[in-house]
């Protein structure tokens, strides 16, 4: 009787051991691809695995392209928003076909609401109202700010 009972708590506890290994070694669920993402007013390298001839930005507003070499392109934030980034081969072959998301930076800065006025201020290390581009002030009237 207790070689049986025994048995039974171990079957028990190998069986949640094995599920417990299954759910550690189990593949993790892919993450959405987020494309190409760019702080306002800072640029990205993007290093291509085969020369370029062709980019194109889909709205320059937003991202602006410049090839230093036939393998690097400097991708650079001008606007909020999304947009797209392609680059062919000599062939016409896509090397990169990618969204690019530019944003505002969060780091070190500070927005104040009041009301209908929206307040930047940079935080480094005091803080002070931050200068804005015309990208930032056209965004804040939009929502209301000055």
């Amino acid at each position: 009787m207790v070689g049986n009972k025994f048995h039974t708590v171990s079957t028990y506890g190998l069986t949640i051991a094995l599920a417990l290994v299954a759910i550690a070694l189990a593949p993790a669920p892919a993450s959405a691809d987020t494309g190409i993402h760019v702080i306002m007013n800072q640029a990205r390298i993007l290093r291509l695995a085969r020369p370029a001839d062709t980019v194109v930005v889909g709205d320059p507003a937003i991202a602006d392209a410049v090839v230093k070499d036939a393998r690097t392109v400097i991708l650079t934030g001008k606007g909020f928003g999304m947009t797209n980034i392609v680059i062919l081969d000599a062939d016409g072959s896509p090397i990169v076909d990618d969204q690019v998301m530019v944003s505002r930076s969060v780091a070190n800065t500070t927005r104040v609401y009041r009301r209908a006025f929206v307040q930047t201020l940079s935080c480094t290390p005091f803080c002070e109202t931050a200068q804005k581009t015309t990208a930032e002030t056209e965004s804040d009237q939009k929502i209301g700010g000055n």
